[in-house]
């Protein structure tokens, strides 16, 4: 039996309110470094406020799709309670407000409604819709997605960024991190001693190198990619192993965006 862990992150307290990336050799992601400010400004810091005490944590990543939307993974919604999350974009060290941030409230959850809480299910996906729209200052900018039901092949380098654990049971780093990891193809990552049957098409795989992974606190964060002719959010971080997050053959596995396009346009258009 394969045991999984979900890449929600730990608790750590953020302060009151709170960027962009530099490229520093540090062990990050897994395997990653320092990003550079103001580089991927699609990113997200998606926050939990427990005791609706005004005390937020960093508990996953995400994406902005729309001035109005972040994009997300359904394993991150751990209430429903609109009121005890909020977004913060232009985000870029955790511990320090540096003027590019914007705080905003979210006004409602949507979960895929294939969502099962089963991750070898799929369908980690969620949309979050925000009280204020995202503004344009600079810091922050909209995701291109991939073509409908696009699949990347087997060894594309893209990047995984978020502010995960820089090893398992270590620290959640205050700045954004990133890492080149390297995408595996279904007809592998679906191979017995890789993932097996629980890889599922409507997924992408990439890592499972020993040494570049998501971890703890990357969940619903974006799997970037330059295809097309521009960068595009080709996957929203979903699971990976237990104990370790950097173990060979298993690599970080993420929702793949082009899967579940229809779905997405057809909430964020509805309003």
């Amino acid at each position: 039996m394969i045991w999984l862990v979900t890449f929600v992150s730990c608790i750590w307290l953020i302060g009151a309110e709170a960027p962009p990336n530099h490229y520093v050799r540090n062990p990050r992601v897994i395997g990653g470094h320092d990003a550079q400010p103001n580089t991927w400004r699609w990113q997200v810091s998606l926050q939990f406020d427990s005791y609706n005490d005004g005390s937020y944590y960093h508990l996953c990543g995400g994406t902005i799709i729309d001035s109005y939307y972040i994009m997300t993974a359904a394993h991150c919604i751990i209430s429903m309670q609109a009121n005890q999350y909020r977004v913060v974009v232009g985000e870029y060290d955790l511990y320090k407000y540096e003027g590019s941030e914007q705080f905003i409230r979210v006004q409602q959850i949507i979960v895929h409604p294939g969502w099962t809480e089963d991750l070898a299910k799929g369908n980690d996906i969620a949309l979050m819709r925000l009280s204020s729209p995202v503004l344009n200052n600079g810091y922050v900018e909209i995701a291109n997605f991939p073509y409908p039901n696009e699949m990347l092949p087997h060894a594309f380098t893209c990047y995984i960024t978020g502010w995960g654990l820089i090893d398992f049971g270590g620290s959640i780093p205050a700045t954004l991190q990133v890492a080149a990891i390297n995408v595996v193809e279904h007809s592998v990552c679906s191979q017995p001693n890789w993932w097996g049957s629980i890889a599922l098409k409507s997924m992408v795989c990439a890592g499972g190198d020993g040494i570049v992974s998501g971890c703890q606190g990357d969940s619903g964060g974006p799997l970037s990619c330059y295809t097309g002719g521009a960068w595009r959010v080709h996957g929203v971080v979903s699971y990976g192993p237990a104990g370790m997050c950097n173990q060979v053959t298993k690599p970080t596995v993420f929702t793949r965006v082009s899967f579940f396009q229809d779905w997405i346009y057809s909430i964020v258009r509805s309003f």
